[in-house]
C-alpha cells in the first residue's frame, strides 16, 4: 500500500471497482434497475445547462472524467436530439479552456479558443435548432445536417477533424448494427491515439427484446454487435472496461473504446 495518502485512495477504488464483476447480487441489480428504469423513460428526465439530454447521470459523469483526462479540441457526435449532449460537451471543453486560462495566467477569451463539438443528425428540428444557437455555448458548437453515414457529411466531417489535434468520437444515432458499424469505420479512425470512441445504446443487447417494440434494433442487432465486429478486425482499439464497471448503470457496457494505436 502506498504511503501516499492521494494515491492510497487510488489504490483502494481501482480494488474496490475490479471487485464489481465477481459481485453477482449487486450487478444483477443494477442491470435490473437499469431496465426497470428505461421501461419508465428515466432518461429522459435530465436538462443540461437548460436543454434536455438523453442521458444517464452517470454517463455524464463518465464523459466528464474522459474529457478531463483526454483533453480533446474536437468532439464529434452523432444524434443531437435536443441539444443537450451538445451542450454538455462544449461546456466541459470551455471548462478545459478557462483551466488552461487559469494556468496560464491569461484573461480568457472564450470565442478565441479552437476547441469545439460537431454534431450531426439527419433531421435537426428547426425548434432544437434554434435554442441551441441561442445558447451561450453556441459558439463552441457546430452542426451538420445529413445521414451521419452519407459520403458527403463524412467527407465534411474528416475536413474538420484535419484542422484539430486531439479528436474524440461519440456514436448516438441510429442504433442498428448496420448503422453503427458504417459509423465506427468512418468515425472511429478520427479517434485520436489515448482518446475515446464512445459508442452508445450498447446495453441494447443485454435488455429483453420486448424494450425495444418501436425500434428497428434489438438483441443480435444493436450497437454492441457493431462493436464486436468492428474490433474483430481493428487492433488500433480496446475496450475499456473498468468505466462501465465502476458506473454499473450505462447505456454504453463495452462501448467507452480507447484508441491505443
Amino acid at each position: 500500500m502506498s504511503s501516499n495518502p492521494t494515491e492510497q485512495f487510488a489504490q483502494e477504488r481501482r480494488a474496490q471497482v475490479a471487485g464489481y464483476p465477481q459481485d453477482a447480487p449487486f450487478t444483477a441489480q443494477s442491470q435490473a434497475w437499469l431496465e426497470a428504469s428505461m421501461r419508465r423513460k428515466y432518461v429522459y428526465n435530465f436538462d443540461w445547462l437548460g436543454r434536455p439530454i438523453i442521458q444517464y447521470p452517470q454517463d455524464m459523469v463518465a464523459m466528464q472524467e474522459l474529457v478531463w483526462s483526454t483533453r480533446p479540441d474536437l468532439i464529434i457526435e452523432t444524434g443531437i436530439a435536443h441539444g443537450g449532449s451538445l451542450v454538455l460537451s462544449a461546456s466541459l471543453l470551455a471548462m478545459l479552456d478557462y483551466c488552461d486560462a487559469v494556468q496560464g495566467g491569461s484573461v480568457l477569451d472564450p470565442k478565441a479558443s479552437q476547441r469545439k463539438v460537431l454534431g450531426l443528425d439527419i433531421d435537426i428540428r428547426a425548434h432544437n435548432r434554434a435554442a441551441i444557437e441561442a445558447h451561450p455555448m453556441a459558439h463552441k458548437i457546430e452542426m451538420i445536417q445529413g445521414s451521419s453515414i452519407s459520403p458527403e457529411v463524412i467527407a465534411q466531417v474528416q475536413a474538420i477533424a484535419r484542422k484539430h489535434q486531439r479528436v474524440m468520437v461519440c456514436l448516438d444515432s441510429n442504433h442498428t448494427h448496420a448503422h453503427v458499424l458504417a459509423e465506427l469505420q468512418a468515425y472511429a479512425p478520427l479517434t485520436s491515439v489515448g482518446c475515446y470512441c464512445v459508442v452508445f445504446d450498447t446495453f441494447v443487447e443485454d435488455m429483453p427484446s420486448d424494450l425495444f417494440p418501436d425500434r428497428p434494433w434489438s438483441p443480435g442487432d444493436n450497437p454492441k454487435t457493431a462493436v464486436y465486429e468492428y474490433l474483430s478486425g481493428n487492433k488500433n482499439f480496446e475496450i475499456d472496461t473498468t468505466i462501465p464497471h465502476k458506473l454499473q448503470v450505462t447505456v454504453a457496457p463495452d462501448g467507452f473504446l480507447r484508441r491505443t494505436a
